[in-house]
């Protein structure tokens, strides 16, 4: 059974080669005086983008001031950065040149401008963002589709342990982004393949699901995955190949911007919830950290979404129907494994760096519960003996 839905999507892409041309033009129909250019950890500047951006901006007479420095699983202090800066110059937009990090540091930014007190508030959950300031974006990385989601995600680097806490707003989509297949070229093998596994997390989140489902929302999460599946492979011998870039890049933004969760209930985010806990305690790789993780979760719950698992391994992972349901859908977890492999992503915490001690582990279920609720999840629900489990056996794997 399927359910009723609400799909919005005010963001305008513009998409395609010279796209950022029109960076500038569209800040001002935006109704932009003053833009804070928000970039990360000096990528786009030795790349070109930023003067390519810059010039967009000159050309359309759009006075700017940059804030540079943002880095993997943004930070708070330079939110903070961004709010006074962005005070003091008179800055009215914010513009994100770069992939999820600046994009969620500048959301960010745009509600600390609007809102009353404290913007850590709105992440710790104990207010409610009225307002935000307009964001606009020219993206680099294909990855966390943050530049037409409503979500934000922010690490306190204030407190100690670190705590990564999320955000969703409707009133912080960006107002536009500016995609040039071309301007993800230059990101390493590593980033590329990371970007997309969190694209394919993404959309299995809305597709693993007890609750119901539309057939075409279903086989649009299949669709998208198959594409990003054989786009990663090909780009480890081909990275300049414009086409498939594109596929990935436009494929971020439709994995997280609602469309793949029309007419579904619940869905389950568990190995990202699980996976924000394992970036602020030891700042890894978001993409890299889902995939550690993500094979020994579906081991786990597998026998709980049965139908689901079947339909991934025979229409994603192409795996024969052996008229075995649990054979066929073992052989369709182990089959992603391989692939996560095959692009150079890990398979368990050990090959991400990490080796969490049991207090480790105890220490981020804590978080994780106290981030979300203490029951998460929809093809299983996880409480916080099964949040244990799936970290224990990511670590002892």
């Amino acid at each position: 059974m399927s359910y009723g839905f609400e799909f919005c999507l005010p963001t305008k892409v513009v998409f395609g080669r010279d796209a950022h041309e029109k960076t500038g033009a569209l800040v001002k129909e935006c109704g932009g005086t003053k833009v804070l250019l928000h970039y990360g950890s000096g990528s786009v500047v030795r790349n070109g983008v930023l003067d390519l951006v810059k010039a967009s901006l000159d050309a359309a007479g759009v006075p700017y001031a940059e804030l540079g420095g943002v880095v993997p699983n943004p930070h708070l202090s330079k939110v903070y950065e961004g709010i006074d800066l962005c005070r003091k110059e008179g800055c009215d937009f914010i513009l994100a040149v770069g992939g999820g990090s600046v994009i969620d540091s500048s959301k960010a930014i745009a509600y600390g401008l609007r809102c009353e007190g404290d913007v850590w508030d709105l992440f710790d959950h104990k207010g409610t963002a009225a307002d935000c300031a307009p964001v606009g974006v020219v993206l680099t990385i294909a990855a966390s589709g943050s530049e037409t989601s409503n979500s934000c995600v922010i690490t306190n680097d204030l407190v100690e342990p670190h705590l990564k806490r999320w955000y969703d707003s409707e009133i912080a989509r960006a107002r536009f982004a500016v995609m040039n297949p071309e301007f993800t070229m230059t990101l390493p093998a590593y980033q590329t393949a990371a970007g997309c596994a969190d694209i394919m997390m993404h959309t299995m989140e809305r597709y693993f699901t007890n609750g119901g489902s539309l057939e075409i929302t279903d086989a649009l999460c299949e669709a998208l995955l198959r594409t990003v599946k054989d786009a990663a492979l090909k780009l480890v011998g081909d990275p300049d190949d414009y086409e498939t870039r594109a596929a990935v890049m436009w494929a971020g933004s439709l994995s997280h911007d609602g469309l793949m969760g029309c007419g579904c209930v619940g869905g389950d985010g568990v190995c990202h919830n699980l996976e924000h806990e394992v970036g602020a305690l030891f700042g890894v790789t978001h993409g890299a950290g889902l995939c550690a993780l993500w094979c020994h979760w579906a081991r786990y719950v597998h026998s709980e979404c049965m139908y689901k698992f079947k339909r991934f391994a025979v229409n994603v992972m192409g795996v024969a129907d052996t008229g075995d349901d649990e054979r066929t859908v073992l052989a369709g977890i182990d089959a992603m494994e391989e692939f996560f492999r095959a692009i150079g992503m890990p398979t368990n915490l050990r090959e991400l760096g990490v080796e969490p001690t049991e207090e480790e582990i105890r220490q981020m279920t804590r978080m994780c519960v106290a981030s979300n609720a203490p029951e998460i999840g929809s093809a299983k629900v996880f409480r916080e003996e099964d949040m244990v489990k799936v970290y224990q056996m990511a670590a002892e794997a």
